[in-house]
């Protein structure tokens, strides 16, 4: 449901993916959500050799502006699952 002057999930999730995908390149970005919650699928090369913490942060870093303020489009992050692309072809 789409609130007055609020974008709707589906424009939200392209401005997420517009976000991640200026910072990591290479990327592909799966998102889903309803309402102000989203999940998160990232593939990068750029993940290798960092821990989970490290990776996740590089994602949060690039959409936290979409975080940010009382009106934010974002308002959480129910799931952020990030991988290597080597990761990803075992699945």
């Amino acid at each position: 449901m789409k609130v007055a002057g609020q974008p709707t999930p589906q424009e939200t999730a392209a401005r997420i993916r517009d976000a991640v995908t200026a910072a990591l390149p290479d990327a592909v970005i799966d998102v889903s959500g309803e309402g102000n919650h989203f999940s998160l699928r990232v593939e990068s090369a750029a993940f290798g050799g960092k821990r989970s913490l490290a990776r996740q942060r590089i994602v949060l870093r690039a959409i936290a502006h979409l975080m940010k303020g009382d009106a934010a489009p974002v308002h959480a992050i129910d799931r952020l699952e990030t991988v290597l692309p080597a990761d990803a072809e075992g699945q």
